[in-house]
């Protein structure tokens, strides 16, 4: 079914990056094409260059919708410099997924910093033959209007084992082009493609507000331009603070396939000021091999890991008539999406091999 008020375009956004390289500084920045505000992203040494939109995007376009590491070790532990919250009184609210338990992953308890243990509320190791759907949902561009990729080249989600399938310990996330053009069902507007690609969340089965949020997953071996995968924690009631950005969105791990290198992560709120500490552009990963990523969030800070390391902190501070901890005080789902990209990374026939697929070797949730 569809779902009210509909996602807008990539979480209300059409979304363009661009980069530049110095001897110095290696430099993002993400331009909103559409005209909304949001906590930008720091500028490295060498500054940061512009760039306007050459065409329209439909990406992530549509709400969320369903159909009618390793455990975290000591390595992973933030710092003592972690910020906790010590006038804010908050209760953790949480859906527990099926077969939950006290540990994720077979592994023993993992204590936290400020003492006792986290308790695991959602654990999928994907060592079946098909997608667990007790856990997930297929998102379907038919129920939800959900899209991307540049307007000439989009991609339709769909329900199919040629895009969404459970194999060999890992679940499969695949864009592909089919055999020849078709009809994608779109409630806005049905259109014609030759892309399909794979989505799935834990809309209306899964949400949880704090906790600890866990993802191994493995990219497709592409360097060139054209795909953009993301790991992101998007609110169950997507509208309860205001339009996109103003509910809040986390994209704990989000991949451009041009700069292959690079996770870039992004946390999506209206600001009360620049925050520079929505994103980051300097953590590393080898696409070669799986990597983990995770993301600790409280009610005062949200941080952000990849293999262990710390990415970013954000203590985030909302715009008037917000006040913190919103809108990062509601429950979250989980969601994982392989998409074609746009802007400076757009997908191109000519230049982006096809099919691409994101293997996702487990997914944990604590509390």
């Amino acid at each position: 079914m569809q779902l009210t008020p509909r996602r807008p375009s990539w979480s209300g956004r059409a979304r363009a990056l661009t980069w530049s390289v110095s001897l110095t500084a290696l430099c993002m920045v993400a331009l909103e094409l559409s005209g909304a505000s949001t906590a930008s992203s720091p500028s490295a040494a060498g500054g940061a260059a512009g760039v306007s939109s050459t065409a329209a995007f439909r990406i992530h376009s549509g709400a969320l919708s369903t159909n009618s590491v390793l455990p975290w070790s000591t390595r992973h532990q933030p710092t003592s410099s972690t910020t906790t919250s010590t006038t804010t009184t908050s209760t953790t609210t949480t859906t527990t997924a099926p077969g939950a338990q006290t540990s994720c992953g077979g592994g023993a308890n993992i204590a936290k910093i400020s003492g006792g243990t986290w308790s695991c509320t959602f654990d999928d190791e994907f060592n079946g033959t098909q997608l667990d759907t007790r856990k997930w949902v297929v998102q379907r561009t038919a129920t939800s209007g959900y899209v991307t990729g540049p307007t000439t080249y989009p991609a339709c989600y769909v329900d199919s084992p040629n895009n969404v399938s459970v194999s060999d310990g890992t679940l499969n996330l695949t864009v592909r082009k089919e055999a020849s053009p078709f009809t994608c069902v779109d409630p806005y507007g049905n259109f014609t493609t030759q892309y399909t690609s794979g989505m799935v969340s834990t809309y209306g089965l899964f949400n949880q507000t704090y906790g600890l949020f866990e993802v191994r997953a493995k990219l497709p071996a592409v360097t060139a331009k054209g795909l953009q995968e993301t790991l992101w924690l998007w609110p169950q009631n997507a509208t309860k603070y205001g339009a996109w950005p103003g509910s809040g969105e986390i994209d704990f791990a989000e991949f451009y396939s041009q700069y292959s290198n690079l996770d870039v992560p992004y946390i999506h709120y209206n600001s009360a000021s620049t925050d520079p500490n929505v994103t980051a552009h300097d953590c590393t990963i080898d696409i070669s091999q799986f990597n983990t990523y995770d993301v600790q969030w409280t009610p005062s800070s949200i941080t952000i890991y990849y293999n262990g390391q710390t990415c970013l902190t954000d203590n985030w501070d909302p715009a008037s008539p917000l006040v913190k901890p919103q809108p990062f005080d509601q429950p979250f789902v989980i969601a994982l999406t392989q998409a074609l990209g746009i802007g400076t990374n757009a997908f191109d026939p000519n230049v982006t091999p096809v099919p691409a697929t994101t293997q996702v070797d487990y997914v944990r949730a604590w509390s």
